[in-house]
């Protein structure tokens, strides 16, 4: 069994930063590629960073310059650096975790950015 939990969220003024953090515990030995994904409101989920075993990184191209994803492997840790925030980066995150045959979420941490 795999559990994520998500922290850092909170409510920030436009153009402000926050630090998402996920920490994994259980049986995290096929952990393939770790991710961020976020859910605004009234819409669907979307993939915002991935980092792989061997740190290649992608991006959503709406935040492409402003967020940066890394992992730490001896934390069982993945962390989402969020700068120069934008309204329209509110939502919940969540962390997600890859596995062979299937993805682990964590809760949710809420982000809102007021203009």
């Amino acid at each position: 069994q795999v559990q994520l939990v998500e922290s850092g969220g909170g409510l920030v003024q436009a153009g402000g930063s926050l630090r998402l953090s996920c920490v994994a515990s259980g049986t995290i030995s096929y952990i393939n590629a770790m991710a961020w994904y976020r859910q605004a409101p009234g819409k669907q989920r979307e993939l915002v960073a991935r980092i792989s075993t061997s740190s290649n990184t992608n991006y959503a191209d709406s935040v492409k310059g402003r967020f940066t994803i890394s992992r730490d492997n001896a934390k069982n840790s993945v962390y989402l650096q969020m700068n120069g925030l934008k309204p329209e980066d509110t939502g919940v995150y969540f962390c997600t975790a890859v596995f062979p045959f299937r993805d682990y979420w964590g809760q949710g941490t809420q982000v809102t950015v007021s203009s």
